[in-house]
């Protein structure tokens, strides 16, 4: 390169955020004065370098390109030009690391807002002007945080829009969460299964996003335990939020819960006592009954699994001590003899009407004995926000904040309580036609095919494992209460009814 030829440049340019990026014209507003600056001193710009990150820090993707960029060149001396102090770092440590590393790559630093120099003078103010840009960072972050506390104080969500939610501006409020369909359902009955034991454990909850094609998986298609536990301890399902870090303690938020206080406790209390299993292989559609049925010799749980014959390969369940059994056929035949007559649902319909009026009846006094509850909350509420102001041992005061939370769920749950005690949320007709409909053929789940839904008929039909034997088939089975107090309907005895119903106990109740 001759003395005549024109000096070469590139131009360093940066945004905090990506969303800068998107939103306003800095990074181009930026590059057109750098661009003004170069054709006024004369230089040819031969390459653009962007980033969209903190001033904070000097592990920038394109600072690095710039510098390999710089290296490469065959001349020294190749001009870096940024538009202004702050666009190079927006701290003195970070400004001082990337300054040396633009010398050591043979660039010269130059900017139209300040002239740099070696002189003290001139690394001075170029010293001066680093830490005022820091300063302003600082304090620029400190009062977004104090913006961002104060709406955590108010009941509103500041962080990262939890899966199921979504930010939509709300005028007046500023940006809220929102119920983001069809994501929040999916969540919602997640939870609740979980809450209710419909899943025993995470893994089941796991598996039930994994299957669900709605939930959105991450980048190799998967959902994580870790992804699973968030879900399960994220207060703002249940319309909470909380900020610890900034002594902000759990408090009703602005926003709509996806599950209810109550659910969510439940969540606390089960995750609480540990009941977590990995989920099993063979535990899937093949084998529905796997876990539910057990040896009446020796009763160890039957497993399963698929053996291959001369043609095609045949699925068992077998005891692992004495051998392999087939049972799903004796299996229907047991749920159809399960099954209650007409006559026996008219006297159960009857029973539970009178148990329904009577729990309607004690509905104001539970009311009052919650609200009487409620203000004893609020008491210890209190004496003990007195006492953080009055603890100084970090420990303590650790101790009562964690109590102060549990007593803030106990008084959410409470508060939904009172509300459904007062009133039922549908008529007792609508209420019983669901768990009639299953108890007068609870078959129907089982011919649903769907694992998730047989698992939930052994679950509501039997209290406890059932036996089997190979000679004999299945042995008494513990059938659940509804079940159970329906079969005993004709005295002592616990009958139940085959599908076709027994003419005796027709007749009995004829005048029904």
């Amino acid at each position: 390169m001759s003395d005549t030829d024109p000096k070469q440049a590139v131009i360093y340019r940066r945004v905090s955020s990506i969303k800068q990026t998107k939103v306003g014209d800095g990074l181009q507003s930026q590059e057109t004065r750098c661009r003004d600056f170069a054709h006024l001193k004369g230089y040819q710009v031969i390459g653009v370098f962007s980033d969209d990150v903190s001033g904070s820090t000097t592990e920038r993707p394109g600072m690095i390109s710039m510098l390999a960029f710089v290296r490469k060149q065959k001349t020294k001396g190749t001009r870096v030009i940024i538009d202004d102090v702050s666009r190079l770092a927006r701290g003195l440590q970070a400004h001082l690391e990337l300054r040396s590393a633009i010398s050591s790559a043979g660039g010269v630093l130059e900017s139209p807002s300040i002239e740099f120099g070696e002189d003290p003078d001139s690394i001075l103010v170029e010293n001066l002007l680093a830490s005022v840009s820091q300063h302003q960072r600082q304090k620029n972050g400190e009062q977004t945080k104090n913006r961002m506390k104060a709406r955590v104080q108010n009941g509103y969500w500041v962080f990262q829009a939890p899966a199921g939610y979504k930010y939509e501006r709300v005028s007046g409020r500023g940006k809220m969460l929102k119920r983001d369909e069809p994501v929040a359902s999916v969540i919602q009955e997640a939870l609740e299964g979980y809450a209710s034991g419909r899943f025993d454990t995470q893994a089941d909850v796991m598996r039930f996003l994994q299957d669900n094609p709605l939930f959105p998986k991450d980048a190799r298609g998967e959902v994580r335990h870790q992804r699973v536990s968030v879900l399960l301890n994220q207060s703002a399902y249940a319309g909470y939020v909380e900020a610890p870090n900034w002594g902000v303690e759990l408090r009703v938020g602005q926003h709509e819960p996806i599950i209810s206080a109550q659910t969510y406790q439940r969540i606390q209390e089960r995750l609480k006592g540990g009941f977590y299993a990995p989920r099993q292989s063979d535990l899937n559609e093949d084998f529905p009954l796997r876990g539910h049925v057990v040896c009446s010799d020796c009763g160890t749980p039957l497993t399963a699994c698929w053996s291959k014959g001369s043609h095609k390969k045949y699925p068992y369940y077998l005891c692992p001590k004495r051998g392999r059994d087939k049972l799903e056929g004796e299996f229907e035949n047991l749920i159809g003899q399960a099954t209650p007559s007409d006559a026996l649902f008219k006297v159960g319909k009857g029973m539970f009407k009178e148990l329904w009026d009577y729990e309607s009846s004690q509905a104001e006094n539970t009311a009052k004995a919650m609200s009487a509850k409620l203000i004893k909350i609020e008491g210890q509420l209190s004496k003990l926000l007195e006492r953080i102001l009055d603890a100084s041992v970090p420990s303590v005061i650790k101790a009562y904040e964690e109590r102060v939370r549990q007593l803030e769920l106990e008084k959410q749950a409470l508060k939904e309580k009172t509300a459904l005690s007062i009133k039922p949320a549908s008529t007792f007709d609508e209420t019983l036609r669901t768990a009639f409909e299953f108890l007068k053929n609870p078959l129907i789940l089982w011919h649903s095919g769907r694992i998730e839904e047989r698992q939930l008929l052994l679950k509501l039909t039997f209290s406890k494992r059932l036996a089997y034997s190979r000679k004999e088939g299945f042995r008494t089975a513990n059938f659940s209460l509804p079940f159970k107090v329906l079969g005993q309907f004709l005295g002592g005895e616990n009958q139940m009814a085959h599908p076709t119903g027994f003419e005796p106990v027709t007749s009995a109740f004829g005048g029904l």
